[in-house]
């Protein structure tokens, strides 16, 4: 089983979930972070350190958000691996929390 990066992580781009992990499994994009599924373990330390409440284990994804397993798994082959924590994005704050963010993911 891995855990995922969903929705609400697109314009917040949170990292704190980076520093706990203990297999570098985490990619950065310009506005979102993706978990590389043959990398996570299921530790289970990220996910409580989201503060944008982002990231599931691949069987509790929230309805409607299950194409966020294929984007993950997708995005982490692109993407560089990040493994120290920096600052969130300008506008997190903001955005954390909005419904329907896709629309603004930047490849």
């Amino acid at each position: 089983m891995t855990y995922i990066v969903t929705d609400n992580c697109i314009l917040c781009k949170y990292t704190d979930c980076v520093e706990v992990c203990p297999v570098d499994c985490f990619h950065e994009g310009p506005n979102f972070l993706v978990i590389d599924p043959d990398e996570c373990i299921d530790c289970t330390l990220c996910e409580p350190e989201c503060p944008a409440n982002a990231i599931f284990a691949e069987d509790e994804i929230p309805d409607g958000m299950e194409n966020f397993l294929e984007l993950n798994e997708e995005l982490s082959r692109e993407w560089p691996v990040i493994t120290e924590m920096k600052p969130a994005m300008p506008e997190a704050e903001q955005w954390d929390g909005k419904k329907d963010k896709l629309q603004y993911l930047e490849r």
